[in-house]
Protein backbone atom coordinates (compact mmCIF):
# COMPACT_ATOMS: atom_id res chain seq x y z
CA UNK A 1 0.00 0.00 0.00
CA UNK A 2 1.68 3.47 -1.12
CA UNK A 3 1.57 5.78 1.59
CA UNK A 4 0.44 9.73 0.66
CA UNK A 5 2.65 12.38 1.38
CA UNK A 6 0.71 14.95 3.30
CA UNK A 7 0.67 18.46 0.70
CA UNK A 8 3.65 20.37 1.74
CA UNK A 9 3.54 24.14 3.23
CA UNK A 10 3.84 27.08 1.74
CA UNK A 11 7.26 28.75 2.78
CA UNK A 12 7.08 31.27 5.49
CA UNK A 13 8.16 34.73 4.22
CA UNK A 14 8.17 38.01 6.26
CA UNK A 15 5.44 39.53 4.15
CA UNK A 16 2.89 36.61 5.39
CA UNK A 17 3.90 37.17 9.06
CA UNK A 18 3.24 40.87 8.16
CA UNK A 19 -0.10 40.14 6.49
CA UNK A 20 -1.44 38.05 9.39
CA UNK A 21 -0.36 40.33 11.92
CA UNK A 22 -2.48 42.98 10.22
CA UNK A 23 -4.91 40.94 10.13
CA UNK A 24 -5.19 40.28 13.82
CA UNK A 25 -4.43 44.45 14.74
CA UNK A 26 -7.39 45.36 11.92
CA UNK A 27 -10.15 42.66 13.84
CA UNK A 28 -9.06 42.33 17.47
CA UNK A 29 -6.48 45.52 18.08
CA UNK A 30 -2.85 46.17 18.73
CA UNK A 31 -3.62 44.48 22.21
CA UNK A 32 -4.37 41.03 20.79
CA UNK A 33 -1.11 40.79 18.65
CA UNK A 34 1.18 38.36 20.38
CA UNK A 35 3.66 36.39 19.03
CA UNK A 36 1.91 33.14 20.20
CA UNK A 37 -1.43 33.75 18.93
CA UNK A 38 0.38 35.10 15.54
CA UNK A 39 1.99 31.72 15.25
CA UNK A 40 -0.91 29.63 15.96
CA UNK A 41 -2.64 31.61 13.10
CA UNK A 42 -0.08 31.05 10.94
CA UNK A 43 0.44 27.38 11.83
CA UNK A 44 3.84 27.75 12.39
CA UNK A 45 6.44 27.90 15.97
CA UNK A 46 7.07 31.00 17.91
CA UNK A 47 10.58 30.41 16.80
CA UNK A 48 10.02 31.06 13.06
CA UNK A 49 8.27 34.76 13.53
CA UNK A 50 11.19 35.62 15.65
CA UNK A 51 13.36 34.79 13.03
CA UNK A 52 11.22 36.64 10.16
CA UNK A 53 10.17 39.97 12.34
CA UNK A 54 12.42 40.09 15.35
CA UNK A 55 10.41 40.66 18.75
CA UNK A 56 6.90 41.85 19.16
CA UNK A 57 8.51 46.00 19.01
CA UNK A 58 10.09 45.32 16.01
CA UNK A 59 6.80 43.59 14.64
CA UNK A 60 5.16 46.72 15.20
CA UNK A 61 7.63 48.83 13.95
CA UNK A 62 7.67 46.37 10.46
CA UNK A 63 3.93 46.79 10.63
CA UNK A 64 3.65 50.57 11.04
CA UNK A 65 6.34 51.04 8.02
CA UNK A 66 3.42 48.84 5.92
CA UNK A 67 1.15 50.77 6.44
CA UNK A 68 3.14 54.10 6.20
CA UNK A 69 3.92 52.44 2.32
CA UNK A 70 0.40 51.28 1.59
CA UNK A 71 -1.33 55.03 2.33
CA UNK A 72 1.52 55.88 -0.02
CA UNK A 73 0.08 53.92 -2.73
CA UNK A 74 -3.08 56.23 -3.79
CA UNK A 75 -2.97 57.14 -6.91
CA UNK A 76 -5.61 60.04 -8.33
CA UNK A 77 -8.24 59.07 -10.71
CA UNK A 78 -10.35 61.91 -13.45
CA UNK A 79 -9.80 63.82 -16.05
CA UNK A 80 -9.54 67.54 -14.61
CA UNK A 81 -7.68 68.86 -11.46
CA UNK A 82 -10.45 68.98 -9.27
CA UNK A 83 -11.83 65.39 -9.89
CA UNK A 84 -8.36 64.01 -8.93
CA UNK A 85 -8.21 66.01 -5.88
CA UNK A 86 -11.60 64.61 -5.06
CA UNK A 87 -10.02 60.94 -5.88
CA UNK A 88 -7.39 61.59 -3.53
CA UNK A 89 -9.30 62.73 -0.59
CA UNK A 90 -12.09 59.94 -0.89
CA UNK A 91 -9.57 56.89 -1.50
CA UNK A 92 -7.43 58.02 1.59
CA UNK A 93 -10.52 58.98 4.19
CA UNK A 94 -11.12 54.76 2.82
CA UNK A 95 -7.95 53.57 3.99
CA UNK A 96 -8.02 55.53 7.25
CA UNK A 97 -11.18 54.55 7.90
CA UNK A 98 -9.91 50.51 7.17
CA UNK A 99 -7.13 50.45 9.33
CA UNK A 100 -7.88 52.42 12.57
CA UNK A 101 -5.81 50.63 14.90
CA UNK A 102 -2.91 50.64 12.19
CA UNK A 103 -3.07 54.60 12.26
CA UNK A 104 -3.24 55.06 15.51
CA UNK A 105 -0.07 52.74 16.02
CA UNK A 106 1.25 55.14 13.46
CA UNK A 107 0.57 58.12 15.09
CA UNK A 108 1.69 56.75 18.33
CA UNK A 109 5.06 56.30 17.30
CA UNK A 110 5.38 60.30 15.42
CA UNK A 111 5.36 58.94 11.85
CA UNK A 112 1.91 60.68 11.38
CA UNK A 113 3.49 63.31 9.14
CA UNK A 114 5.40 60.92 7.21
CA UNK A 115 2.45 58.96 6.74
CA UNK A 116 0.64 61.91 5.07
CA UNK A 117 3.19 62.84 3.30
CA UNK A 118 2.54 61.10 -0.27
CA UNK A 119 -1.15 62.20 0.19
CA UNK A 120 0.33 65.68 0.62
CA UNK A 121 2.63 65.36 -2.69
CA UNK A 122 -0.27 64.11 -4.85
CA UNK A 123 -2.63 66.76 -3.79
CA UNK A 124 0.51 69.48 -4.44
CA UNK A 125 0.48 67.81 -7.99
CA UNK A 126 -2.98 68.71 -8.63
CA UNK A 127 -3.21 72.38 -7.41
CA UNK A 128 -0.10 72.96 -9.23
CA UNK A 129 -1.69 71.49 -12.32
CA UNK A 130 -5.30 73.92 -11.33
CA UNK A 131 -2.91 76.77 -11.63
CA UNK A 132 -2.24 77.50 -7.60
CA UNK A 133 1.52 78.45 -6.29
CA UNK A 134 2.84 78.66 -3.11
CA UNK A 135 1.16 79.90 0.04
CA UNK A 136 -2.70 79.19 -2.04
CA UNK A 137 -1.67 75.84 -3.07
CA UNK A 138 -0.25 75.09 0.45
CA UNK A 139 -3.55 76.22 2.40
CA UNK A 140 -5.95 74.05 -0.53
CA UNK A 141 -3.51 70.81 0.27
CA UNK A 142 -3.85 71.57 3.68
CA UNK A 143 -7.61 72.47 3.82
CA UNK A 144 -8.23 69.02 1.91
CA UNK A 145 -6.04 67.03 4.63
CA UNK A 146 -7.90 68.31 7.52
CA UNK A 147 -11.73 68.27 6.02
CA UNK A 148 -10.74 64.12 5.84
CA UNK A 149 -9.27 63.88 9.01
CA UNK A 150 -12.48 66.04 10.65
CA UNK A 151 -14.83 64.41 8.75
CA UNK A 152 -13.45 60.76 9.89
CA UNK A 153 -13.28 62.08 13.40
CA UNK A 154 -17.17 62.89 12.98
CA UNK A 155 -17.77 60.01 11.59
CA UNK A 156 -15.92 57.70 14.54
CA UNK A 157 -17.17 59.94 16.87
CA UNK A 158 -21.24 59.03 15.78
CA UNK A 159 -20.14 55.59 15.65
CA UNK A 160 -19.10 55.01 19.51
CA UNK A 161 -21.53 57.54 20.70
CA UNK A 162 -24.45 56.01 23.14
CA UNK A 163 -28.22 55.62 21.83
CA UNK A 164 -29.23 59.09 21.75
CA UNK A 165 -32.99 60.22 23.54
CA UNK A 166 -34.25 61.67 21.93
CA UNK A 167 -33.03 61.06 18.57
CA UNK A 168 -32.83 62.45 14.97
CA UNK A 169 -36.20 61.06 14.17
CA UNK A 170 -37.91 62.40 17.40
CA UNK A 171 -36.24 66.03 17.15
CA UNK A 172 -36.76 66.77 13.57
CA UNK A 173 -40.28 67.72 12.05
CA UNK A 174 -42.21 69.89 9.89
CA UNK A 175 -42.22 73.09 12.21
CA UNK A 176 -38.15 72.26 13.36
CA UNK A 177 -37.20 72.73 9.81
CA UNK A 178 -39.36 76.07 8.99
CA UNK A 179 -41.68 74.16 7.36
CA UNK A 180 -39.64 72.03 5.00
CA UNK A 181 -41.22 68.56 5.71
CA UNK A 182 -38.49 67.26 2.87
CA UNK A 183 -35.74 68.31 4.73
CA UNK A 184 -36.84 67.19 7.82
CA UNK A 185 -37.52 63.40 6.78
CA UNK A 186 -33.45 63.74 4.92
CA UNK A 187 -32.58 65.21 8.56
CA UNK A 188 -34.24 62.15 10.86
CA UNK A 189 -32.68 59.68 8.66
CA UNK A 190 -28.76 58.42 9.73
CA UNK A 191 -26.70 60.34 7.39
CA UNK A 192 -25.23 58.66 4.54
CA UNK A 193 -21.41 59.47 5.33
CA UNK A 194 -19.90 58.52 2.05
CA UNK A 195 -22.01 61.34 0.52
CA UNK A 196 -22.18 63.57 2.87
CA UNK A 197 -17.96 63.35 2.79
CA UNK A 198 -18.36 63.42 -1.52
CA UNK A 199 -20.45 66.58 -1.70
CA UNK A 200 -18.73 67.96 1.03
CA UNK A 201 -15.34 68.23 -0.50
CA UNK A 202 -16.56 68.53 -3.71
CA UNK A 203 -17.63 71.59 -2.34
CA UNK A 204 -14.49 72.68 -0.73
CA UNK A 205 -12.75 71.74 -3.80
CA UNK A 206 -14.04 73.43 -5.96
CA UNK A 207 -14.03 76.58 -3.83
CA UNK A 208 -10.15 76.00 -3.41
CA UNK A 209 -9.49 75.63 -7.17
CA UNK A 210 -11.24 78.15 -8.92
CA UNK A 211 -10.79 81.08 -6.15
Amino acid sequence: MTRTEPPSRSPLTREAVLGAAASLVIQHGPQALTMRKLAAELGTAVTSIYWHVGNRESLLDALVERTVRELGDIRPRGRTPAERVVSLARALRRELRAHPHLIAMVHERGLTERMFLPAQRALVHETHAAGLRGARAAEAVRAVQFAVIGHLLVERNRERAPVQRPGEPELWSAASAEDDPALARALSRPPDAERVFTASIRALVTGLLDS
